[in-house]
């Protein structure tokens, strides 16, 4: 009898055994990977927000040359530009040079200004047509060599250059009155026959952003206004919670596009210290634009600051601009426009 009542239990006890198999054949079934967000075909490579025309989809980008001094003030056009480098330029005043992503929706941008070499060194990191008012004399022969596919204003090249009759009565001096009429460009590229399709080392997105619904705080410290000292001008930048941006100010004032009243945001804005320093007696600059593993660069959006790297490739002004943290992974930024100023070492105010 005894043996029977034995057999008996342990086939009661299998049924839980075999539970239990199953529980632990589930913990050990990976997690399926989440589906990669889709990213939308208009994706606009500067900025990574949905907005270009199905035109411009997979076209290449204008980089414009823009007056960016006091007297100059106040520019048009800038507000549409979903990128602005500024940088120091002869007696320590700044230039902007502003990128706009559409070929197709460029609007009218004054005041036009000149060409310094390291700015096309950064524009041919983005396969960018160039549009400026005259050049240094000096770089010709680079900006030969770089094969720049340019537009200047000194020549009239495309027929959209021209002087603001309305800045001129004003009492503005010539050359802050110069405009490039961006409503005409798709057309003329077209007409002529320019290469329009980025090439394929340039048809993803600029930078590496953060998901689509993203907004991110970066890794460090808060910040809520960055004051720059760049010698005879200064820029400010102050976050405004509400909008989530950086609102800018040049020497002081607010910088406004007189067009449609509106002052200067930024979703993003980069700090890049460089070497600088004067090569001629005219005050023509020597600009370290290519970085490398040591250079010191931080990164503030969303109210917060991040001390990074940055660098192009050595000698390589085709290559990417890229940003990296401290521990040498390149970092993902939020969706939107970009400042990026490039300047003298420790000129910068964080708060």
């Amino acid at each position: 009898m005894l043996p029977a009542c034995s057999k008996k239990k342990e086939e009661e006890k299998e049924p839980v055994k075999e539970e239990r198999e199953a529980v632990v054949e589930e913990e050990e079934k990976e997690p399926e990977p989440e589906p990669e967000e889709p990213i939308p075909a208009n994706q606009n490579l500067l900025t990574g927000i949905p907005d270009l025309t199905d035109a411009a989809i997979g076209k290449r980008p204008v980089a414009v040359m823009v007056n960016n001094i006091p007297k100059a003030m106040p520019q048009y056009g800038i507000e549409k530009a979903d990128i602005i480098f500024e940088i120091p330029v002869e007696g320590d005043q700044t230039r902007f040079m502003a990128l706009y992503a559409d070929y197709t929706t460029i609007p009218q941008i004054c005041p036009i200004r000149s060409c310094r070499y390291y700015f096309p060194a950064l524009s041919q990191g983005f396969d960018a047509f160039y549009v400026n008012w005259g050049i240094d004399d000096s770089i010709a022969d680079y900006l030969e060599l770089l094969q720049l596919d340019q537009y200047d204003g000194i020549s009239g090249q495309g027929g959209f250059f021209g002087r603001d009759q309305e800045r001129l009565n004003a009492g503005y001096a010539l050359e802050h009155t110069g405009y490039f009429d961006g409503t005409k460009f798709a057309s003329v590229v077209q007409a002529e026959g320019r290469r329009l399709d980025l090439t394929e080392d340039k048809r993803d997105p600029a930078f590496s952003f953060n998901g689509l619904n993203e907004q991110l705080k970066p890794e460090g410290s808060d910040c809520t206004r960055i004051d720059i000292n760049f010698g005879q001008q200064s820029a400010a930048l102050t976050y405004d919670a509400a909008s989530k941006t950086y609102k800018k100010e040049n020497s002081g004032q607010p910088q406004i596009d007189a067009k449609t009243g509106n002052q200067l945001s930024f979703t993003n804005v980069f700090v890049l210290e460089t070497s600088i320093s004067v090569r001629d007696s005219i005050g023509h600059k020597e600009v370290d634009w290519d970085g490398g593993d040591n250079s010191v660069g931080y990164y503030i959006s969303n109210g917060g600051i991040q001390k990074i790297h940055w660098m192009k490739e050595a000698n390589n002004e085709w290559s990417r601009l890229k940003f990296f943290d401290e521990s040498g992974n390149e970092i993902s930024i939020n969706r939107g426009k970009t400042y990026i100023a490039m300047n003298y070492p420790n000129q910068a105010v964080f708060q």
